[in-house]
């Protein structure tokens, strides 16, 4: 019977860490249906040329939750090999949500995910109060790649106690209620329940969002429902403020759920620091807990350039806020214009550490991995002028298009490499969806394999593979994918490994209201198929919508 689609010499990397080995894939409907030497034909077939045949990539940490209702596409993680998205993160969700608290919700995603309130309220249509409903709403879009969302602490928490739910402890009712809202999520389709307790996110009042500083018995109550149900419960945690705290609560999330237990973390600017975390995963995992951290594959923080944001101080400056790209460009090359820009920056303290700022470049590819070379405080040291003259003169030279990166981080890429030698930590942390307009990480895929294993060998091609599909399915708890074999879901990509890389990031206007926000494309795609439909080629997107809502499954 012929296939839908078969892809033919390829170098198939299986996503289990297996060695690659050479052969034919073949789909039929949204399932691979072959492996191997395939000798039937196929409806549409691709000859992969010895480029490598992997599973979709699987990204765990996103705030798509908004986005979703007015991109369906889900630019740009669905440009670089993802086709499995986990929503939801960080305690904040759109749902459960009463009607009149809509608009507070809405805020609350602004103010800690840099998400536009207005294009929330806009952009999506607002037709559910439970979790299980917004899956519902999102289920009938056209999605282009797959989508699974956790429940946030600071939606359920507010839902059940109102304004109380920003400072006060949760009576052992309020408790209850909490924990039975969470399990019906999780009936309802959520895979799991994320919690933050980062002070500095922050709700529309400017006070910590609800569950910041919830008992740990609230969330141990929590843990107990989402364990029973095989969930997922992610975290944010406060190391810097309370790390003894952390840790220990970590445990006993992990001894309680019995179950899979993840949170964000990262590395100093030391060296050593690496190889504190892969000492503290040890620790955390000693008895066998399933505990995983996630962490950015490169230094992050921070992008600005002439098309974006300005980080330099003056009223010059603040004039060239209000212009768009042309007109900022016309202003920076009028001299005396330029002039007053350099003098009222050298003139005010520094906004950032420009020892800790990078220039991507002006090549088809940011450099990311930068060295000294690159530091905008060194550059601009070795050639006598303040770092804002820095900052205009290339500005001036690549028409307003250059981009700087402040390192907060992940500064030390070595100490990097360190922490991800653990076996308990993954690259991700692309925070797709959120704080668009200040970074753009969600090409964290795409890095891992130029970078990470291509350009310094840390990871093999096939554990590289393994890191990003299987190791993150496994993750969320998705049983059929991330791997290729026969049977499971037909979510594949084919690249070359030799040239896959991200292009240069660039400000769009695409929101709702014309807000502004970076995308990023790649190269070195050949296709990546979403349950047996080509959603990308060639570099472009196809348009097609066979992505599916990943509901839970215990």
């Amino acid at each position: 019977m012929k296939n839908d689609i078969v892809i033919k010499n390829a170098k198939i990397v299986d996503g289990t860490g297996s060695d690659p080995f050479f052969g034919d894939i073949a789909i039929k409907g949204d399932v691979i249906s072959e492996m191997g030497e395939v000798t039937s034909s196929g409806k549409i077939e691709l000859n992969a040329d010895g480029r490598v045949v992997s599973p979709g990539f699987v990204d765990i940490h996103t705030h798509l939750d908004a986005q979703i209702g007015w991109d369906q596409e889900l630019k740009p993680v669905s440009q670089h090999g993802v086709t499995s998205v986990l929503m939801g993160n960080c305690g904040v969700t759109f749902a459960p949500c009463k009607p009149e608290d809509r608009e507070l919700i809405a805020h609350m995603m602004q103010t800690v995910e840099d998400i536009p309130k207005d294009a929330i309220l806009g952009g999506l249509p607002w037709d559910w109060e439970d979790y299980g409903g917004y899956l519902d709403s999102v289920e009938k879009f056209n999605l282009g790649i797959n989508v699974a969302g956790m429940v946030g602490h600071a939606a359920v928490r507010y839902y059940v106690m109102g304004e109380r739910s920003v400072e006060e402890l949760a009576s052992e009712e309020e408790i209850k209620k909490m924990a039975e809202i969470v399990g019906k999520s999780m009936d309802g389709g959520a895979v799991g329940f994320s919690t933050n307790r980062y002070p500095p996110h922050v709700g529309p009042d400017g006070r910590s969002i609800p569950g910041t500083y919830a008992d740990a018995k609230e969330l141990l109550e929590i843990a107990k429902i989402v364990g029973k149900k095989k969930g997922l419960m992610q975290n944010v945690l406060d190391f810097g403020g309370q790390p003894e705290f952390s840790i220990q609560l970590l445990k006993d999330l992990a001894n309680t759920t019995r179950n899979r237990i993840l949170f964000s973390f990262g590395t100093g600017p030391d060296l050593e620091s690496g190889k504190r975390v892969r000492q503290l995963l040890e620790e955390l995992c000693k008895d066998g807990e399933d505990i995983t951290a996630i962490s950015q594959p490169r230094s992050s923080g921070f992008m600005f350039g002439l098309q974006s944001s300005l980080p330099f101080q003056g009223k010059t400056w603040d004039k060239l806020r209000d212009m768009d790209l042309n007109r900022r460009l016309v202003s920076i090359r009028d001299l005396e214009t330029r002039k007053k820009l350099i003098k009222e920056a050298s003139n005010t303290p520094e906004v950032l550490p420009y020892h800790l700022v990078f220039w991507l470049g002006n090549e088809e590819t940011p450099d990311y991995s930068a060295g000294a070379e690159k530091c905008v405080a060194k550059m601009s040291h070795d050639r006598g002028i303040h770092p804002s003259e820095l900052f205009l003169n290339l500005s001036d030279e690549s028409n307003g298009k250059t981009l700087f990166n402040y390192r907060m981080f992940n500064q030390n890429l070595e100490a990097a490499g360190e922490m991800f030698l653990s076996k308990r930590i993954f690259p991700g942390l692309g925070d797709a969806g959120a704080h668009v307009s200040q970074i753009c990480d969600a090409g964290w895929a795409t890095f891992v394999l130029s970078y990470w294993v291509r350009e310094t060998g840390l990871y093999s091609l096939q554990e590289g593979v393994r890191r990003i599909s299987s190791a993150p399915a496994r993750i969320i708890g998705l049983q059929d994918r991330g791997t290729l074999a026969v049977g499971k879901k037909a979510d594949v990509n084919i690249f070359d490994a030799n040239t896959v890389a991200e292009l240069q990031p660039e400000i769009v206007h695409d929101f709702p209201g014309g807000a502004p926000r970076y995308i990023q494309g790649s190269k070195g795609y050949k296709a990546t198929i979403v349950n047996g439909k080509v959603n990308f080629i060639d570099g472009e997107l196809t348009g097609a919508s066979n992505g599916e809502v990943l509901r839970h499954s215990a």
